[in-house]
């Protein structure tokens, strides 16, 4: 058993300690020299994977800009915003007429976000939503039947970075249909996936040593059968399918480097879709 499984081996309230005790002594460390940045969480307190927290948060950023024609003046909706981490440069981007909303089903990223990031940007609204996921939370509220708490037309921009590779395809069928009914007319979403079409599935499955999906399924593939939240991998035809039945109109395809499908000096890891309500 590999460490990333016997992670998922663990109840989704383990995780959060693990993490938290693996960390301590970086944490610690940091606190006695300061060396934190104000709108950076603790290490241990960061649940969304790993990487540099500000560094990628910034790259964030510049992909919405290069993709969506993100504008300073524009209402945003953050989809798992987690522990903040597409807010903090966001929060120096947006203008005072500009809007940001984020929601996500981990309550710990959304007290911090609500107190270190709310506080000192009044246009900057975070909302706990308890929904099941087996990686993160454990509850009766499923993604499936969820609607977004905002009014139709309301954002020039929807953004959901690793959030589709955690849901199951109800889950994600319903959360396209419900960034269509948000989004204003012509607005844009980025968002991000693991994909896969009859060319790679051997890979995927089998070849990509330490991050493949060995679990099969209608049309999608599971790393982890007993935890099917931990990641899930989408047939493109089936996924295209689901894009199509929400009205969304698929006007973008980035290959990402998780599947040797990358071109040109990409380096993101999971492969984008830019999404454009017409």
């Amino acid at each position: 058993m590999n460490l990333r499984s016997l992670y998922y081996a663990i109840s989704p309230k383990s995780r959060f300690l693990v993490r938290k005790i693996y960390y301590f002594p970086a944490d610690f460390w940091n606190s006695l020299n300061r060396n934190k940045n104000k709108y950076e969480p603790k290490k241990g307190d960061i649940f969304i994977g790993s990487g540099d927290f500000l560094s990628q948060g910034k790259h964030h950023l510049e992909l919405l800009k290069e993709y969506t024609s993100l504008q300073p003046d524009y209402s945003v909706l953050d989809v798992g915003c987690g522990i903040g981490r597409a807010a903090v440069p966001l929060t120096q981007y947006l203008s005072t007429k500009g809007k940001y909303e984020g929601f996500d089903v981990v309550k710990k990223g959304i007290d911090w976000c609500r107190k270190n990031i709310s506080k000192d940007f009044s246009n900057f609204n975070f909302q706990h939503i308890s929904l099941n996921n087996d990686l993160y939370n454990l509850t009766n509220q499923k993604a499936e039947n969820f609607k977004f708490p905002y009014e139709d037309n309301s954002f020039d921009t929807v953004f959901l970075f690793s959030v589709f590779t955690h849901m199951q395809p109800k889950e994600v069928q319903n959360y396209l249909n419900e960034i269509y009914r948000v989004l204003k007319p012509d607005g844009k979403c980025l968002s991000t996936f693991f994909l896969y079409d009859d060319q790679n599935e051997e890979y995927i499955s089998k070849e990509n040593k330490g991050f493949c999906f060995p679990y099969q399924k209608e049309n999608y593939r599971l790393m982890n059968e007993k935890v099917p939240s931990a990641n899930i991998a989408f047939k493109e035809e089936l996924l295209f399918e689901m894009i199509q039945t929400s009205q969304l109109k698929l006007e973008n395809k980035i290959y990402g480097t998780w599947s040797n499908r990358a071109v040109n000096d990409l380096f993101d890891y999971q492969d984008i879709l830019i999404l454009k309500k017409v």
